[in-house]
């Protein structure tokens, strides 16, 4: 199984998990020039931009340390982007979590860095 079909298959079972939470989700792969977000949803009245990561082993770490400063400030350009683009949500409480798959086992990190 190639990377993007990985990755894929484990953004899937990410908007399950979070269906299943409760959350709505808006968009997946939301593309602008600055980059991409994995998962857009919504908790409530809560805008959530979802990183999803996965390792097939903790060698090189926990997945959700992969999300790091610079990759940070990518999806944070990227949400910028979104509420720009969808306008009805302009003004929302918004928030970064990141959705971590290690070893198989699934970490959902609120909040996991700055929000808007």
């Amino acid at each position: 199984m190639n990377k993007r079909q990985l990755g894929t298959d484990y953004e899937d079972i990410a908007c399950d998990y979070l269906q299943k939470a409760g959350y709505v989700i808006l968009d997946r792969n939301f593309r602008s020039k600055k980059g991409e977000i994995d998962i857009i949803a919504k908790e409530k009245n809560v805008i959530v931009f979802v990183e999803v990561k996965f390792r097939q082993s903790n060698s090189y770490g926990y997945s959700a340390e992969a999300v790091n400063y610079k990759k940070q400030m990518i999806i944070y350009r990227v949400a910028e982007a979104y509420l720009a683009y969808k306008k009805e949500f302009y003004g929302m409480p918004c928030r970064f979590d990141v959705i971590g798959f290690d070893n198989n086992k699934i970490s959902h990190i609120k909040n996991a860095f700055g929000g808007m």
